[in-house]
């Protein structure tokens, strides 16, 4: 890849495309290969993840490239339905290209959550103000705890979950959830509420609803003035976060432990480029900070030269 595609993609950037499909894909194995070459040949970077259940992931690159890819998958039966949520990154915003084989798309570790079988009922970003704004709705961002620390919506509750994993758990020991009649649940792009709302389904909850293309679709189509967003959006990606109208946040990620950092958190000294911020410095050896440091240096380095340092 050449500092010249590392850096931008013609006059309009990089087009980054995020998706999910849940949909039975029983040779799922067998599409790793043709989709990981046509990726590298059409220089798109990400990561997409593949497994019976359907796919997951998102893809940035020259936007040629991305539609390319986009226009391959959709010629396979089961993925003629995709949809896809598109932004742009002045700079390339992934490392490199992954394609990789899994057991779930989103791992929530429940056996037999299906969306295509039972799943809650969509909410568009123009409809979603007045659901949660209604006095007998909860609203449950179903993100985990380092995406929860620089946005929410308005009066949403947080779960303080490390992984998705944990989420059914907090789920079956908050009886409170039960005490109002409608339940709203929101996340990234909306692939683990499908798989939330399927479970809340399971666990008796009737009236569960779920943002149509989660918080990157509602900061995409409601204005700002009408908004009822706090804060940025995680993403995982060089951008760290976004704002309204997808515009890149302002946020940067600590190297050694991956959270979003502000402002105010860069400024701490506890903070060290590419070694410690003060949500991991105590947690970290001296010879960890070491280490860090020694990669640190090796990125400097390359980016001296006008190279990406990728590391391991």
């Amino acid at each position: 890849m050449t500092n010249e595609i590392l850096s931008h993609a013609g006059d309009g950037g990089f087009l980054v495309a995020a998706l999910y499909h849940f949909v039975p894909v029983p040779h799922f194995a067998a599409l790793r290969a043709p989709l990981q070459a046509l990726c590298e040949e059409n220089d798109v970077r990400g990561t997409l993840l593949l497994a019976h259940e359907g796919i997951n992931g998102t893809v940035a690159g020259p936007p040629e490239g991305v539609r390319a890819v986009l226009s391959f998958l959709r010629r396979q039966p089961e993925f003629s339905a995709l949809e896809h949520k598109e932004s742009h990154a002045a700079e390339m915003p992934f490392l490199r290209m992954k394609v990789r084989l899994k057991k779930e798309i989103v791992t929530m570790g429940v056996e037999d959550i299906d969306p295509n079988r039972s799943v809650g009922t969509y909410v568009a970003p123009q409809d979603w103000n007045a659901l949660i704004s209604d006095p007998d709705t909860i609203v449950i961002d179903t993100r985990n705890d380092y995406e929860t620390a620089i946005g929410m919506f308005k009066g949403a509750v947080d779960p303080n979950t490390k992984t998705f994993r944990e989420f059914p758990d907090w789920v079956r020991n908050n009886a409170g959830l039960h005490n109002k009649p409608k339940i709203a649940m929101y996340c990234t792009g909306g692939i683990r509420c499908e798989k939330a709302t399927a479970f809340m389904k399971e666990e008796g909850f009737e009236e569960v609803y779920h943002l149509k293309g989660g918080i990157l679709k509602y900061l995409e189509e409601v204005p700002a003035e009408e908004s009822l967003w706090e804060g940025a959006c995680f993403v995982f990606d060089e951008r760290v976060s976004v704002t309204h109208g997808l515009a890149e946040g302002e946020h940067e990620l600590c190297r050694a432990c991956r959270h979003p950092l502000t402002a105010e958190e860069i400024a701490s000294p506890l903070f060290e480029a590419g070694v410690s911020c003060p949500h991991c410095h105590a947690t970290r050896s001296e010879e960890d900070r070491l280490r860090f440091r020694q990669r640190q240096k090796q990125m400097d380095l390359a980016r001296k030269r006008g190279e990406r340092h990728l590391g391991k």
